[in-house]
C-alpha cells in the first residue's frame, strides 16, 4: 500500500495534469477530488476518452498501477446506487414530503459505522475494567467528539442513534461486570439518566443541538481522536 504522503507527491502531478488546459477539467467538465490514493472524478457525461487519459495518466504516465477491483463507474441516477468515500455515503433518495423530485443524501458509510462500533466495542472491552469509570468515560468522550465532527456534515441523524445506543449498551454492560466493584444502578434511576449524569455523551443530543446552534461545532477539541481517513 502506497503511503499518503507518498501518494501526494506522485498523484500531484496528476492533479496538475487533470487541471490543465489539455486536460479532462476542460475538454470533458470533470472535476477531480482527492485524498491521497483514493479520487473521485466526477462528470455529467462518463466518455471512453476520459476512461483512457486517466488510465494513461497513471499506469503509463507516472507508472503506477490502478486496483481496478475498488474502480468503478457510478451513475447516482440509477435507482438504488451509492458511492462511497472517505467514510461518506451518497446518493440520490426520494423527496421526504412526497414531491416527485430528489436530493442527494450524504451521510457517514455502513462501513464506517461498522469500523466505529468496532472501535467503542474495543474501549468498552472486558480488559478496560481496571481504568476509573471518569478515566474511561473522558477517553470515550474524546474519541466520540472527533468522531461525531468528521461525519457531523450531511444527515448524520441515523448513524448518531445507532452509535449512541450502541455506546450506551457497552457501557451499562462494561458498568454490570466490573470485577471488584460492580456499578449498583441507584433506586428510581434509569441507566439513560446515570449515564448521562457520568458524563457520556449523547451523539444523538448532540447532533440535535448542533442543529439549533448551526455555527457551533461538536466540541472545541475538533478532530481530537479521530483520523482524516476513517474509511
Amino acid at each position: 500500500m502506497i503511503s499518503p504522503l507518498l501518494a501526494n507527491i506522485y498523484l500531484h502531478w496528476f492533479d496538475k495534469r487533470f487541471q490543465a488546459k489539455e486536460g479532462p477539467a476542460h475538454w470533458a467538465k470533470a472535476r477531480l477530488v482527492r485524498y491521497a490514493d483514493d479520487f473521485v472524478i466526477m462528470t455529467r457525461r462518463q466518455s471512453p476518452q476520459l476512461t483512457a487519459w486517466v488510465e494513461r495518466m497513471l499506469e503509463d504516465w507516472l507508472g503506477l498501477k490502478i486496483n481496478r477491483t475498488k474502480t468503478r463507474i457510478v451513475n447516482l441516477s440509477d435507482e438504488g446506487t451509492h458511492l462511497d468515500f472517505l467514510g461518506y455515503q451518497f446518493r440520490y433518495d426520494r423527496d421526504r414530503f412526497g414531491r416527485g423530485s430528489r436530493y442527494l443524501h450524504w451521510c457517514p458509510s455502513a462501513k464506517a459505522v461498522k469500523r466505529e462500533r468496532a472501535e467503542l466495542t474495543a474501549m468498552t472491552a472486558r480488559r478496560q475494567g481496571w481504568k476509573p469509570i471518569p478515566q474511561l468515560i473522558t477517553e470515550i468522550n474524546r474519541h466520540l467528539e472527533g468522531w461525531m465532527n468528521y461525519f457531523r456534515l450531511g444527515y448524520p441523524r441515523w448513524a448518531f442513534r445507532k452509535i449512541g445506543y450502541h455506546i450506551r449498551s457497552r457501557m451499562i454492560q462494561h458498568l454490570r461486570r466490573r470485577s471488584q466493584r460492580p456499578f449498583r444502578i441507584p433506586e428510581g434511576r434509569t441507566w439513560y439518566g446515570i449515564l448521562a449524569d457520568l458524563g457520556l455523551l449523547n451523539p444523538i443530543m448532540v447532533y440535535i443541538n448542533s442543529l439549533r446552534t448551526p455555527a457551533a461545532t461538536v466540541s472545541g477539541n475538533a478532530g481530537c481522536g479521530k483520523p482524516a481517513r476513517p474509511v
